[in-house]
């Protein structure tokens, strides 16, 4: 079997389909089982839509989640599948990417799995470039649970588990992944499928870790925390469409952009006609130096998400931790040899117990 080759170059080694797949093809026969009108629904029919282009084998291709409504996933893909522990997906996925590269290995998880309990396996997967797709889908809520806060709401929610209003700050996904250096960084919305499915390919596209937020609807538990972004009278002045090689502009005439402050040398946003479309950032996904990418993840209110950046943040070239692994073993068994499996557990450090001579 061939492999894949361009326009998926993050796909490198995953053998090709022998024939054309459809949505049906990867849409398993378990009952979807999420409240109705949750915005889990809109990501499901989006990656099932999308699967089909990567023109690999569903056999190849591994989602895996840890615990939550978002972990539900691989049960409705008919692709191989683990639902994992508390968290624990991207160390099970790290395992798999780096054992077996003919595989697409997915991780699915949402603000409490991926940054409460799995927070630690999140960001080393990240810092490690391990060649994973991994969807965060955020809510500012725990869902499963019945409506705790998590660490994305608001300081001030009141919750079942925050009568008198959380105390804690929110993490920023965005900006937690770009300090951990993570070499693709996105955030798309559940309900702009054109746009999550773009953000989709890009992350297949690259040779690495990408970390894809969703703002995801909880109808249930935090209904309409995303309002602002999604009503058609309020999101052209709260939502910032990011494209690199493009002016940041938005508003419903492109009369705001986000420039740099002169004094502090931090982004801000101001009124195009007051400043000039000279000084209008322009938007670098490639720059080596996450530093504006980061500024630019700052702009969105921790309370109410006015002016949230969406699209692809960071979008860099560097060697995934798996293929450096591999390519270290290869080193080893062309210098020594295949090893020997029982002589390394009996290992060099070995003594006898009561031996009197």
């Amino acid at each position: 079997m061939t492999t894949t080759d361009l326009p998926f170059p993050g796909l490198r080694g995953v053998p090709t389909a022998t024939a054309p797949a459809t949505r049906k093809d990867f849409t398993s026969d378990q009952e979807v089982r999420w409240c109705p009108g949750c915005g889990d629904y809109a990501i499901l029919a989006a990656v099932q839509g999308f699967l089909p282009e990567l023109g690999i084998r569903r056999e190849n291709i591994v989602f895996v989640s840890g615990i939550g409504c978002s972990s539900r996933f691989p049960y409705y893909l008919n692709t191989y599948g683990v639902h994992g522990i508390h968290g624990r997906a991207p160390a099970i996925a790290t395992g798999l990417a780096t054992a077996r590269p003919d595989l697409s290995v997915w991780v699915v998880t949402g603000d409490g799995d991926g940054l409460s309990i799995g927070g630690n396996h999140l960001l080393h997967a990240l810092r490690r470039n391990v060649n994973l797709k991994i969807l965060l889908f955020n809510n500012r809520i725990y869902g499963l649970t019945k409506g705790q806060y998590s660490p994305t709401s608001e300081v001030g929610k009141v919750t079942k588990s925050t009568p008198l209003g959380s105390l804690d700050t929110p993490f920023n996904p965005v900006s937690l992944a770009l300090g951990a250096e993570a070499s693709f960084v996105a955030r798309t919305i559940d309900s702009d499928r054109a746009h999550l499915t773009s953000v989709l390919r890009a992350a297949v596209t690259h040779r690495g870790a990408a970390l894809v937020e969703i703002y995801q609807n909880c109808n249930i538990y935090n209904d309409g925390a995303f309002d602002l972004l999604k009503d058609k009278d309020t999101r052209d002045e709260a939502v910032i469409r990011l494209e690199h090689g493009q002016p940041i502009r938005f508003g419903r005439d492109g009369e705001l952009g986000v420039v740099r402050d002169p004094a502090t040398g931090s982004l801000r946003i101001a009124r195009v006609d007051e400043v000039g479309a000279d000084a209008v950032l322009v938007h670098d996904a490639h720059a080596a130096d996450p530093t504006t990418a980061f500024a630019l993840s700052r702009l969105a209110d921790p309370q109410t998400l006015r002016h949230s950046p969406i699209g692809i943040f960071r979008q860099v070239e560097r060697p995934a931790y798996d293929d450096l692994a591999r390519d270290q073993l290869d080193a080893a068994r062309a210098a020594d040899g295949p090893g020997d499996l029982a002589e390394l557990l009996r290992g060099t450090d070995t003594w006898v117990v009561g031996d009197e001579a």
